[in-house]
């Protein structure tokens, strides 16, 4: 079985840094009315935060190896795959209406890949307030280098304007992709995460979705070098986007 950790409640209980938190003042109005969860419903928790990844080639598990702050010499502050799966290959739409191929137009660029949704109460603008930080604190060729891509799981509600509008309440330079149920979910079949679990038939715009939460970071060889579940912290992603810039 695919198994991911799933966006749940823990999210917002993460370290940060003050541009962090500032972020996400600034969204609790929008945030606030938000009663129903993210991720509620999705299961295999306990297995993702040991560190079990679907591969994209045949849905084969992964294992991977923790590699938290420590002791010199550890390199990654994020969870290592056992296994490098090559950048996946997916077209979706981005937030200015053009074709986005991922492994053509991130090719041998760090990049950090996160799916979820504007809507989201706690993971998804957590992550991206987390990744926002980070940006701020390494070093510009760091950041200018590393491309964050965010897909929705939610297209019906996150068109591209709204997409774009959430996003750039984060990080003007974050790229935000939509498209229709199948090519999102092709993109899901492609990273190796569980696909999204939506509503069988939503009504209006009180529903949730669940949604694996690992950010994955593929290196400039083009091969997944880390993933972050939803305990990384701003400092996390800060000591490592230098690595993930450099990682060959």
């Amino acid at each position: 079985m695919a198994m991911s950790e799933p966006c749940g409640g823990h999210g917002w209980q993460r370290r940060g840094y003050g541009r962090r938190e500032a972020l996400l003042l600034a969204l609790a109005g929008t945030l606030a009315p938000l009663a129903a969860g993210c991720g509620s419903g999705a299961s295999g928790a306990d297995s993702a935060r040991a560190g079990v990844l679907s591969g994209a080639a045949g849905n084969t598990p992964t294992t991977a190896t923790s590699a938290t702050a420590g002791p010199a010499g550890e390199r990654w502050h994020g969870t290592v795959p056992a296994r490098g799966h090559r950048r996946p290959s997916f077209t979706l739409v981005d937030t200015a209406g053009a074709s986005f191929e991922f492994a053509t137009v991130t090719a041998g660029r760090p990049t950090l890949l996160f799916f979820g949704f504007t809507n989201c109460p706690d993971v998804c603008p957590t992550t991206m307030a987390d990744i926002a930080a980070a940006r701020s604190l390494v070093p510009p060729r760091v950041a200018d280098a590393v491309r964050t891509v965010f897909v929705t799981t939610d297209p019906a509600r996150d068109t591209p304007a709204v997409l774009r509008r959430w996003l750039d309440q984060f990080d003007s330079g974050l790229i935000g992709l939509t498209g229709d149920l199948a090519g999102i979910d092709a993109a899901q079949r492609a990273v190796g995460v569980p696909l999204a679990v939506r509503p069988p038939a939503p009504a209006g715009s009180a529903y949730s979705v669940a949604h694996a939460s690992q950010v994955a970071g593929y290196g400039t060889d083009d091969r997944l070098r880390v993933l972050y579940f939803a305990n990384a912290t701003v400092a996390d992603y800060a000591a490592d986007l230098p690595e993930l810039a450099d990682a060959r």
